[in-house]
């Protein structure tokens, strides 16, 4: 090995497609990724996106799935890495381990720091009807998504956009970011712009709970839940009539009459999710018992006794 790649030397912490995109791109600029920390698919979970384990797999890339702490330490401090990355690893890393990078670590969170800290950032940006969202590279220390921004890329986030749209985007944004910011970390000439905590939140996790619809918001409110947990992501449902509803494609209009009941009703054979104001969805493809229904079919459920 020159003493080229052993100045360039990652250990990286990755999972989802910006972990499989974000590798490409190390590869691509000539680094040596010495080891990649990944997780085992959750079973009960949709797995939609791409796979770090399969791209380490073909390239030969030496790979741990969630180790234990001791092993993990032991074993970068081993590789003596001179940068540690993560790219959408799920896991905090702890200080002590973040200390064995000699020429920094570094982290893409998935928003336009510091908005939007915390988990599942795309999807808390469609929630609250953003139109701008992006990928951040920062520097890891001890609080989450925190450390100084080494570079950014803004994407669009359109009227209809659900989630899947923009984490679509946000894989290019990613890539194009990382893709910028390598060759000036490799020399040493990144530029740090201030995380500044007072100007951006934090926000958690979402459970399928979250996306139960409140028929009394505005159409908006109702229709930005919607794109924010939109399938592939479990989606956003009303019980009615004693039957579970999951919209899986909608828009945005106006009622297309008045003095609808809020909530799921059909009209002249289209399925509508009136809500609090003077909107409502049209509901394209509405999920009952894992299938979509027919507007009829919708009709007869909420009338059965």
């Amino acid at each position: 090995m020159t003493d080229a790649h052993l100045a360039n030397r990652a250990v990286v912490f990755a999972y989802h497609s910006v972990g499989v995109h974000s590798i490409k791109v190390l590869l691509a600029r000539g680094i040596d990724i010495a080891l990649v920390v990944t997780h085992n698919d959750n079973p009960n979970e949709t797995i939609w996106f791409e796979s770090v384990a399969a791209l380490c797999a073909e390239h030969g890339i030496p790979t741990l799935f969630e180790p234990e702490a001791d092993a993990l330490f032991n074993a970068v401090k081993e590789l003596a890495p001179d940068f540690i990355f993560s790219f959408y690893y799920r896991n905090m890393l702890p200080v002590d381990l973040l200390a064995l990078a000699k020429r920094g670590a570094y982290n893409l969170h998935g928003s336009l720091l510091p908005k939007y800290r915390g988990r599942v950032p795309v999807n808390w940006a469609v929630l609250h009807g953003e139109t701008e969202t992006g990928a951040t590279l920062h520097a890891m220390e001890a609080k989450p998504d925190a450390g100084a921004i080494i570079a950014q890329t803004a994407v669009p986030i359109l009227p209809d956009d659900t989630a899947f749209d923009v984490f679509g985007k946000l894989t290019v944004a990613s890539e194009q970011t990382l893709w910028h910011a390598i060759p000036q970390l490799l020399a040493g000439t990144a530029p740090t712009i201030t995380n500044e905590l007072s100007q951006g939140s934090y926000f958690g996790g979402r459970k399928p709970e979250d996306g139960r619809i409140n028929w009394q918001q505005t159409g908006q409110q109702v229709y930005n839940l919607h794109r924010a947990v939109a399938p592939p992501y479990p989606g956003a449902f009303t019980d009615q009539n004693g039957h579970r509803f999951i919209i899986k494609k909608a828009r945005l209009t106006a009622l297309p009459k008045a003095n609808l009941p809020q909530g799921i009703c059909v009209v002249d054979n289209v399925i509508f999710g009136v809500c609090g104001d003077e909107k409502a969805l049209n509901i394209a493809e509405l999920i009952y018992e894992g299938k979509v229904i027919s507007p009829e079919t919708c009709k007869q459920l909420l009338e059965s006794s």
